[in-house]
């Protein structure tokens, strides 16, 4: 009995090992940003729904905006998200240049859409529709398509800035499992990017 209290009492006991991980710490981070952030677009899309509702003069979304133009960035948001899943794919399978790749052309696919939205923007201005001004009816259908867009359009700018600096990271890293986990968190952000946009389009362009 006392061989075992002199051997607990020369040895270092190690300490039990937490269950949340730094990798978990980051997941778990990330989805109570996305989840705060859910909340910002629900209630940005619940007030446009009781602006459109309570309105007598607002105008037909698909007569005023560019449903094509709009369908196609949608659709390069979507195959944006593919890539996501493909580098995360490649990561894990330790291929790190074609994780790069596809990182790369996840964040070309972000930037290619929010220099679309750009021209839209552009387009739109010149023909009357401000922030603070509609010349098809109700003034709030500009304030709202503006805050909304504009909102979802710095997601997607943060999210190329954030993409670029995960590919750099995984191009640097060593560790195999900190690489995976860069990786699944920048593809969380993506793909709730890619989701609420879905959203915004079904709502604000096609409803």
């Amino acid at each position: 009995m006392s061989q075992v209290a002199e051997l607990h009492a020369g040895t270092a006991v190690e300490p039990a090992e937490s269950p949340l991980t730094p990798e978990s710490w980051g997941k778990l981070g990330m989805w109570i940003f996305l989840a705060g952030d859910a909340v910002g677009f629900g209630t940005l899309l619940a007030g446009y729904g009781v602006m459109r509702a309570t309105s007598a003069d607002w105008p037909n979304p698909y007569n005023v905006l560019g449903i094509n133009l709009t369908a196609f960035m949608t659709f390069l948001l979507i195959c944006s998200s593919v890539t996501m899943v493909k580098a995360l794919e490649k990561v894990g399978a330790g291929d790190k240049s074609r994780a790069q790749l596809f990182l790369l052309l996840t964040a070309l696919g972000g930037t290619i859409f929010v220099s679309l939205q750009a021209y839209e923007w552009t387009h739109l201005i010149e023909r009357g529709l401000h922030i603070g001004g509609n010349p098809w009816g109700a003034t709030l259908f500009g304030t709202s398509f503006f805050m909304v867009t504009g909102f979802h359009g710095l997601h997607v700018s943060g999210g190329v800035i954030y993409l670029l600096g995960v590919m750099g990271a995984v191009s640097r890293q060593t560790d195999a499992r900190r690489k995976y986990n860069m990786t699944e968190i920048v593809g969380l952000y993506w793909h709730f990017v890619d989701l609420v946009w879905i959203m915004v389009f079904t709502f604000m362009y096609l409803l």
